[in-house]
């Protein structure tokens, strides 16, 4: 089963509106302002990867006026010395889905799913379906009740503008 068809299966059960999008404007600033929805209430799915040592990863939702905190946050989450943002190659290898495109369902069971607690403030927001073709429209509490997710305070602070 391709992992679009894994996520609208994992999206069945719940209230959600899915939406087809040109694959050149998956990016969600480019997304955001050609479909006309609010930066402010789309989420960003960021996969990290631990350096020292290796092999440590999780998936990050993280609103996109936010910033990740990678260097400080996620690292002491993950319990490890060095991390970074995975490369989109490994990002691919571990959950079947290229950057633009990545959501937290249909996730691999056991990888870490940490949702920044901002997310949860939004009444819904937009998130990857997937592939770059796909975005799904729902309320974050059914990001908060998939496997392995923990909402997170600090995971993210917002970008100044």
């Amino acid at each position: 089963m391709d992992i679009e068809t894994q996520v609208r299966t994992a999206l069945e059960p719940l209230p959600h509106e899915l939406i087809d999008c040109d694959p050149d404007l998956a990016d969600t600033a480019a997304f955001c302002a050609h479909y006309g929805y609010p930066l402010e209430q789309s989420a960003n799915t960021i996969m990290v990867a631990s350096r020292k040592p290796e092999g440590h990863h999780a998936a990050c939702v993280v609103l996109a006026t936010h910033r990740l905190d990678v260097n400080k946050r996620v690292r002491g989450l993950l319990g490890v010395r060095k991390v970074s943002f995975a490369p989109p190659e490994l990002t691919a290898e571990i959950t079947g889905m290229m950057i633009g495109g990545v959501t937290p369902f249909a996730l691999p069971p056991d990888l870490a799913l940490w949702i920044d607690a901002a997310v949860m403030e939004c009444p819904w927001v937009i998130v990857g379906g997937g592939s770059r073709s796909l975005k799904v429209k729902l309320a974050p509490e059914h990001l908060a009740a998939l496997p392995n997710a923990t909402v997170v305070d600090g995971l993210a602070s917002p970008i100044p503008t």
